[in-house]
């Protein structure tokens, strides 16, 4: 069965509908790339999507060691290539809201780097994953 079903809406711009749940996604061309910007752009779906898959599987690390990452936030820059047009660098800032022992830490940061969409990128994309711990 497919996964997503994706219709060109003109003016640069698609609605994807995810097929098991029905939920569609808008993208626009970027402004910089004779779109509107109003939307995701398909670049900028791939970027947040490392930032979702990261989160996600460290999610399932932590239910089973039960750790609360809770309100976990990631933030994603997308750096833009030309000669081909491409994503050259994604950074990712994952902010978490507790603090963990050193093998808990190793544990998530290992999940994160380790997810499926960054296993599946391209080698010459840099991932720059930075992780923030709460101060005590």
């Amino acid at each position: 069965m497919p996964t997503s079903k994706i219709i060109y809406q003109g003016e640069l711009r698609t609605e994807a509908e995810h097929l098991k749940s029905g939920k569609t996604v808008i993208t626009d061309a970027p402004t910089d790339n004779q779109g509107k910007g109003e939307a995701f752009s398909p670049t900028d779906l791939v970027a947040t999507a490392l930032g979702s898959c990261m989160l996600t599987i460290m999610g399932i690390k932590a239910r089973d060691r039960q750790l609360d990452i809770e309100g976990t936030r990631c933030e994603i820059t997308k750096v833009m290539a030309s000669a081909p047009r491409r994503i050259s660098k994604v950074a990712v800032t994952i902010s978490l809201p507790n603090t963990f022992s050193e093998d808990e830490r190793k544990v998530l940061e290992r999940a994160a780097l380790h997810c499926p969409v960054a296993k599946s990128l391209h080698p010459d994309l840099i991932q720059e994953v930075k992780f923030v711990y709460p101060t005590s």
